[in-house]
């Protein structure tokens, strides 16, 4: 997607168009229907020629912001990530190559979250590193319980 299809138009528009065809009523919800997905393949999902990544994830966060479930999104995207980075689960020794994907799919989940929520998630990240998961780890969702607990929602 490099000709630059994905910015022209109504960007919004056109994502809210392609989940309503699919029969859902919000980004959250066709994203929800997919838990653990990786975003880009949320967006190629879409639209492969015409939306991008980051679009989605910007209409993800607009909703969560709406709906003041913010925390909720930034664990979404966690999980999203970590499928993406580490699809095998949480590895069982983190040695070099091992540490590198961790350290890749946490800082692009880091990258991704709203800087209302950055010093948190840094600290999930050190947490996280510091007493690893279990081996073979791997969060489904959102609403993953060791996930939860190093992420509580806040929102009021």
């Amino acid at each position: 997607m490099s000709d630059g299809r994905a910015w022209r138009g109504n960007v919004k528009a056109r994502l809210y168009e392609r989940v309503h065809q699919r029969g859902y009523d919000s980004l959250t919800a066709f994203a929800d229907a997919r838990p653990a997905v990786p975003l880009y393949l949320l967006a190629e999902e879409l639209g492969q020629e015409d939306v991008a990544a980051v679009q989605f994830l910007s209409g993800l966060l607009d909703e969560a912001e709406q709906r003041k479930q913010v925390t909720r999104f930034v664990r979404d995207v966690f999980v999203r990530e970590l499928s993406e980075g580490i699809p095998s689960g949480w590895p069982t020794v983190l040695d070099d190559a091992n540490r590198f994907q961790v350290a890749k799919a946490l800082s692009s989940w880091i990258a991704y979250t709203p800087e209302t929520h950055q010093d948190r998630a840094r600290r999930v990240s050190t947490a996280i590193l510091t007493k690893p998961p279990p081996s073979g780890w791997r969060p489904l969702g959102p609403d993953d319980e060791l996930l939860r607990a190093l992420l509580p929602d806040e929102e009021t």
